[in-house]
C-alpha cells in the first residue's frame, strides 16, 4: 500500500462515468468478498495489457453505482501477498468515498517484451472474461524490440532503376490521387519517405512492406512470393472437384481490383424482376467481399512461412481466410479493433482498399442483412482465422444457430450504431412479416439464453416495447 492516497475521490467518479471499461479499468462490486485467486488473474491480466486499475466496491455496469466493499480488510497484508505470488508491486488503495468504501489496484505494465504468467497461463481479458493470450499475441509480446517483418529487407542493393523496374510506382501514386513526379529522385524519395525503400550505402533497399504492396511480381521475392493469395473455385459443396485456381503474382495494393475481380466473376448470380424490368445480382455483397479480403490480406500474421489469404468458392458459401488467430475474440468483431500489421493497414487504408478503423465488419453485416442473407459466420482454430459468408437461404431453411448468430450480430450492428434492437428490427433483419413476432421472439430468447443479448435495462420490461443490447455493452 502506498504511504498516502494518490488516488482522489473525484478521480474515481471521473472513472465511473466512462463510456465502458477500457484497456486500462476494471470495475467489480464485490460486497462482501472477493477472491484472493481471482484477484490475482486480474492483476496479470491488466498487467499484460500495459497496466491499469482494477476497482473493487463499485458495479461494473453504468451508470457505476458505488457500492461498497468488504474485501481484503488488511489492506497492507494484501499488497505484501501480491507481490509474494505475482513477484511484482500492485499498489493498493483505501478510499472511504462518501456512498461506501473502493478499494484502487494499481497494476503496472509488463516490461516490454515480457509477459506474465500465472501458474503456467498469460493471461487477458475478453470482454467479461479471463482467457489465455493466444500464440499470436504471445509470439507479438516477445517479438517487441525486435524489427517487424514488414520493416525487414526484401531485396537489398538496388539503383534506382531497379526500384521503378520491380515495383509499380505509377500504382502507388494512382491510388493516393497524387500526380506523378516527373523525376525519379522524386519518386524515390516518396517512397523512402513511406518506408516502401530505404537508402543504403550498397543502395536501395525494398523492404517487404514495399514488395507486399506494390512488387509487379511477388514470385522473385522467395519468402514474400508464399505469401501470394490464392482463389480457388470448387463445382460443390466440398473440396472433391475443383473449377479454377488463381494466385496473384503482383503485390496487393497493385492487384487488389483484379483479385475482387476474379472473386465476383466466379459467384452465382441471380436473377431480379423490379416494375417488369430484368437485372443481373451477385449472390453475395460485394462490399462484403471486399472488407473481407481486405481485413484478410490486413490481419494475417505475416511470421507464418508457408501460408496465405485464401478466398474459396463453393456452390452455397464463401469461405475468406488467413493465418494467423486474432487477437481478440470473433464474437467482439464488430465492436472491437487490434490490428497486427498496422504499417500495411495505414498504407491500404489510405489506398482506399480497406475502410477506416473497426469499421469493416461493420459494414459486412450491413450488407447481409439487407439482403436478409444468412450471418456471415467466424471461425478460429489454431492456425487460420475464417469468415464465411453464406448463400442465399430462406428463413425456414437457417438452421438455430443461423438464427442466434444472425441476432447477436444484428443487436451489436444496432448497438454501435446507437439504435436499439427490438423485435421489429429483428423482423426486419430477417424479413418476417408483423404477425410473425412470435418467431423474433423465441429467437431473441434463445440469444439470451446462450448469453449473447440482454434486456436494455435503462428501458421498461414489457415485452412489447422491450430493448435488447449485446452482452458486453
Amino acid at each position: 500500500m502506498s504511504d498516502s492516497p494518490t488516488t482522489s475521490i473525484e478521480q474515481i467518479d471521473e472513472w465511473r462515468r466512462s463510456a465502458s471499461e477500457s484497456q486500462h479499468l476494471e470495475f467489480k462490486e464485490a460486497r462482501t468478498q472477493f477472491e484472493m485467486s481471482r484477484l490475482r488473474e486480474y492483476c496479470v491480466a491488466l498487467a499484460n495489457e500495459g497496466g491499469g486499475h482494477l476497482l473493487l466496491g463499485i458495479a461494473d455496469k453504468p451508470p457505476r453505482p458505488v457500492v461498497g466493499t468488504h474485501a481484503f480488510r488488511n489492506v497492507i497484508g494484501t499488497a505484501e501477498r501480491l507481490f509474494e505470488s505475482l513477484r511484482f508491486r500492485v499498489e493498493v488503495e483505501e478510499l472511504a468515498h462518501p456512498q461506501g468504501r473502493v478499494l484502487v489496484f494499481r497494476v503496472p505494465s509488463r516490461p516490454r517484451g515480457t509477459a506474465y504468467h500465472l501458474d503456467g497461463r498469460y493471461l487477458m481479458r475478453s470482454g467479461e472474461a479471463l482467457v489465455p493470450m493466444s500464440e499470436d499475441r504471445l509470439r507479438s509480446v516477445f517479438s517487441e524490440g525486435k524489427s517487424h517483418w514488414l520493416s525487414d529487407a526484401a531485396r537489398r542493393g538496388l539503383s534506382g532503376a531497379d526500384v521503378t523496374r520491380i515495383l509499380d510506382t505509377s500504382k502507388y501514386f494512382q491510388l493516393l490521387k497524387l500526380p506523378h513526379p516527373e523525376s525519379e529522385e522524386a519518386v524515390l524519395d516518396r517512397l523512402a519517405r513511406e518506408k516502401i525503400i530505404l537508402r543504403e550505402t550498397s543502395g536501395y533497399t525494398v523492404t517487404n512492406l514495399g514488395a507486399i504492396l506494390l512488387a509487379r511480381n511477388l514470385e522473385p521475392f522467395d519468402v514474400i512470393g508464399r505469401e501470394a493469395p490464392r482463389v480457388i473455385s470448387y463445382a460443390g459443396k466440398g473440396k472433391l472437384h475443383t473449377n479454377r485456381e488463381h494466385t496473384i503474382a503482383s503485390g496487393y495494393a497493385a492487384s487488389f481490383e483484379d483479385l475482387i475481380g476474379i472473386v465476383e466473376l466466379q459467384t452465382p448470380v441471380r436473377e431480379i424482376i423490379e416494375r417488369a424490368l430484368r437485372r443481373d445480382e451477385r449472390a453475395y455483397p460485394l462490399i462484403a467481399i471486399r472488407e473481407l479480403i481486405a481485413n484478410a490480406l490486413i490481419h494475417q500474421d505475416l511470421d507464418v512461412s508457408g501460408a496465405t489469404v485464401m478466398v474459396e468458392i463453393y456452390a452455397d458459401r464463401i469461405e475468406i481466410s488467413n493465418p494467423g488467430q486474432p487477437g481478440i475474440r470473433p464474437e467482439r468483431f464488430i465492436d472491437e479493433y487490434r490490428c497486427r500489421n498496422e504499417q500495411l493497414a495505414d498504407l491500404m487504408r489510405r489506398f482506399g482498399i480497406c475502410e477506416e478503423k473497426g469499421s469493416g465488419i461493420d459494414k459486412v453485416v450491413q450488407a447481409v442483412e439487407e439482403r436478409h442473407l444468412p450471418a456471415p459466420e467466424f471461425r478460429v482454430d489454431s492456425v487460420r482465422t475464417t469468415c464465411v459468408l453464406h448463400g442465399e437461404r430462406a428463413f425456414t431453411e437457417m438452421s438455430r444457430d443461423d438464427r442466434i448468430r444472425a441476432c447477436y450480430q444484428h443487436c451489436c450492428l444496432r448497438y454501435v450504431s446507437n439504435e436499439p434492437m427490438t423485435n421489429r428490427s429483428l423482423r426486419e433483419r430477417f424479413g418476417l412479416a408483423e404477425h410473425q413476432a412470435a418467431m423474433a421472439s423465441h429467437i431473441i430468447t434463445a440469444a439470451q439464453a446462450a448469453g449473447l443479448i440482454r434486456p436494455d435495462g435503462a428501458v421498461a420490461s414489457s415485452k412489447r416495447y422491450a430493448r435488447y443490447v449485446p452482452f458486453w455493452a
